[in-house]
């Protein structure tokens, strides 16, 4: 009977550290992306600084984000007031630093 009890209380534990070490490294991970996301907006207004202006296609190149990321980035610095957007859709839509 006291065996039984120890091995459920050790399992219980081994559990227990898994689930705090999982939450752990989900946090340092989470922590890293939020610290990516903002270096790559920094490189897109810094860019769109320098050239005057920028697109989708550059912003995919200069972080290595997909498309979707990529306007989404855009959509949040424009958001943010950091850039103002010039066409509707198309090749032809471009963002310019305010």
């Amino acid at each position: 009977m006291n065996y039984f009890i120890l091995i459920i209380v050790a399992i219980a534990g081994v559990a227990l550290g898994m689930y705090i070490a999982r939450r752990k490294a989900n946090a340092g991970f989470i922590a890293k992306q939020v610290e990516q996301k903002a270096e790559n907006k920094e490189k897109i207004l810094a860019f769109a600084q320098e050239h005057g202006k920028i697109q989708n296609n550059d912003v995919e190149k200069l972080a290595g984000v997909s498309n979707a990321t990529a306007e989404r980035y855009l959509d949040e610095l424009e958001k943010e007031g950091k850039l103002t957007q010039h066409g509707t859709i198309g090749q032809n839509v471009f963002y310019t630093a305010k």
